[in-house]
């Protein structure tokens, strides 16, 4: 039986899912990208798939891969789904069809434990970190195999013992460890050489294309097929990890880390005025050009000095400063014999004068420099898009060591708003893909309505969140909760939620919730829960939870939208591809600017409906989704829900949802 024949079996309404997973529903369109990877699996090529909530892309990739019995490298957007594949879907499906999968998770050196970094934790105390969550981790450390910190429960993620007990490029001892052979990153390693299945992260993926550090570059050449999936994230993820960065943090951090030395010192290579304290002060001169100069945080650098510097006084800082890195490079050089310590510190000092090489002289072409200024400096050089090395670098291994055709596979929920799905095929340098937009099966016009108040203020008027505030506050009363509201800025947030939070603040009956009261995990998981009590939530979110939330069911039944989410002005990638768009005399407004706005609202609006019994409204407090002719071809562009007109049909919507959280109450 071919591959294509056996993806059918596995889908048919008496095929092994059937049997075995109790949420499978047979779903034409699922079998249709089933069927596409299957035959992209066979012939090789680039297969891109924008798949509509509900479709069940997730199965839709991993049965093939699975059946066909080849190497598969699988990437996630995050690290979250990174787990979600490995330790729920991948096992439920091998079990499901019965295949003896070799499978393996591999993420970023700073996800696993170092033991060598705990020991040293240990013996001392660290500022900061405290000394319960280390002691669990300790605990933790004799009990785990894979050493994934992810592991650790009660821990807050965001703890800075995590970075303390994981080893980054620059501090890892390498083969020098004592605890080399007993190393969680290497073991990770060498289970993915080994695995048909891998699982890793875009982060991962493009960080490792770039420096070849993690393991990938070594397991590409003998893998079959490449899934990418929440691909729509990849291009903002590749090009921070395919560009060049510098701080000035590394350069003094590597300074204060030479002056510890007691070789150095006693070699005579450390006194008052050395190379050391060269760089050192020219580090800081040229902290102090950018200081007197520019209170901008970030300044575009598209000539020979970033904007508002004098060109002058910044080619001659830049000039000390590259000259005192050679200083050391020379000195450097001339102590790596003496021991393992100063080879790696030559070593460091090298990666640091090659980083610094890239910003002198003009930015080469396709690329984007800037700097962000805060405490210290953080120099940027980006491509504008990952499509020229995604062709030179991926798509150009065509085949296997051993022969076989190559395939790489790229899906998720939106990938654009034309039938060519040109803003990601072009982004990505995909042009010789084949496409296909397979949309929800749910039938939205039954389950889902959409509200666009028509007597909003403009989306640019300063009483605009306190009216979505407002609109908030009197429909949560009618649901009993049940509510999300979208933002598109930090600022909206924070003004509705502290608007709704005073309106509900004697009104035990709702509790708002806002991100960053607590970790994002826990706010979905309060918002969620059914603790006994008839309490309602409303949740208000910004950047994140717009995407990769997932609330069935009763739990949210009304979704807001503050305002259309188009970039906001001062994102110099962004410019950059404006300029590019507009030098090829195309509409930067069409080609660039409203498909972002395109894909971030099917992303926001994608949480509404999970499955097929949700019911729910979408609300809009944006009139230009009504008033503008952009604002239309958007809304085409979303799901075909039943349009509300004025708000007696909005608040009749309402109480139809669900009756029972209205009892004894009136209309707002």
């Amino acid at each position: 039986m071919g591959l294509v024949e056996a993806v059918k079996a596995a889908f048919d309404h008496e095929g092994r899912l059937a049997q075995s997973v109790v949420e499978f529903r047979p779903r034409t369109v699922q079998l249709q990208m089933a069927e596409a990877v299957a035959e992209t699996m066979n012939n090789g090529g680039i297969l891109v798939v924008e798949a509509g909530t509900g479709v069940g892309k997730t199965y839709a990739y991993l049965v093939p891969i699975l059946l066909s019995g080849t190497r598969v490298l699988v990437s996630t957007a995050t690290k979250a789904l990174q787990d979600q594949l490995y330790l729920r879907d991948i096992p439920r499906l091998t079990a499901a069809l019965g295949l003896p999968v070799h499978t393996a998770m591999l993420k970023g050196r700073s996800s696993y434990l170092c033991l060598h970094r705990m020991q040293s934790a240990s013996e001392q105390e660290i500022q900061g970190v405290g000394t319960s969550d280390l002691r669990r981790i300790v605990e933790w450390s004799t009990l785990t195999q894979s050493g994934d910190l992810s592991e650790v429960l009660h821990t807050d993620d965001n703890t800075p013992l995590f970075a303390t007990v994981s080893s980054t490029r620059d501090n890892c001892l390498g083969a020098r460890c004592l605890q080399s052979e007993q190393c969680h990153v290497n073991l990770a390693r060498k289970r993915a050489m080994a695995a048909d299945v891998v699982v890793v992260n875009h982060h991962l993926f493009f960080a490792d294309l770039n420096v070849r550090e993690s393991g990938i570059a070594e397991l590409l050449p003998d893998v079959r097929t490449v899934v990418f999936d929440e691909a729509h994230q990849i291009n903002a993820i590749g090009v921070q990890f395919l560009g060049v960065q510098l701080t000035t943090h590394q350069l003094l951090s590597m300074c204060r880390d030479a002056a510890k030395s007691e070789l150095l010192l006693g070699l005579g290579l450390l006194d008052g005025t050395t190379w050391l304290t060269r760089l050192e002060q020219a580090t800081h001169a040229l902290l102090h050009v950018v200081g007197e100069c520019s209170p901008l945080n970030h300044l575009a650098w598209t000539g020979i000095a970033p904007e508002g510097l004098a060109e002058k006084t910044w080619l001659d800082a830049m000039q000390t400063l590259e000259e005192a890195l050679a200083d050391c490079l020379i000195a450097t050089a001339q102590a790596a014999p003496m021991s393992s310590d100063l080879t790696q510190l030559h070593q460091r000092v090298q990666a640091l004068h090659a980083l610094l090489t890239h910003f002198i002289g003009p930015a080469q072409p396709g690329w984007v420099r800037w700097i962000e200024v805060s405490n210290q400096l953080r120099f940027f050089q980006s491509p504008i898009d990952i499509a020229q090395d995604m062709q030179l670098r991926v798509f150009n291994n065509l085949q296997t060591k051993s022969g076989q055709q190559k395939s790489w596979i790229f899906t998720s929920a939106t990938l654009g708003h034309d039938p060519q799905l040109s803003w990601f095929v072009d982004s990505c340098g995909a042009q010789d893909s084949k496409v296909l937009r397979l949309d929800s099966p749910f039938d939205h016009a039954a389950q889902a309505a959409i509200y666009i108040p028509d007597d909003f203020p403009k989306p640019s008027d300063a009483s605009h969140s306190a009216h979505v505030a407002a609109l908030v506050a009197d429909a949560a009363a009618v649901l009993g909760g049940r509510t999300m509201v979208l933002t598109t800025t930090l600022r909206a947030m924070y003004a509705i939620g502290s608007a709704l939070s005073k309106h509900f603040s004697g009104f035990d009956e709702i509790e708002v919730l806002v991100q960053g009261d607590l970790p994002k995990q826990e706010l979905l998981r309060r918002f969620f829960s059914v603790d006994g009590t008839t309490r309602g939530r409303i949740l208000i979110g910004a950047a994140t939870f717009w995407e990769g939330v997932d609330l069935p069911g009763d739990a949210l039944q009304l979704l807001v939208i503050d305002k259309l989410p188009f970039v906001p002005p001062g994102d110099l990638l962004l410019d950059a591809r404006v300029r590019r768009t507009v030098r090829k005399g195309r509409s930067a407004f069409n080609h660039v600017h409203l498909p972002l706005v395109a894909i971030a609202l099917k992303q926001g609006a994608g949480r509404l409906i999970r499955r097929e019994s949700d019911r729910g409204i979408l609300v809009v407090c944006d009139v230009r989704m009504r008033n503008m002719a952009y604002g239309r071809r958007l809304l085409a562009a979303l799901p075909p829900m039943r349009q509300l007109t004025g708000q007696e049909a909005f608040i009749a919507e309402l109480y139809a949802l669900t009756k029972f959280s209205t009892k004894g109450q009136s209309p707002p």
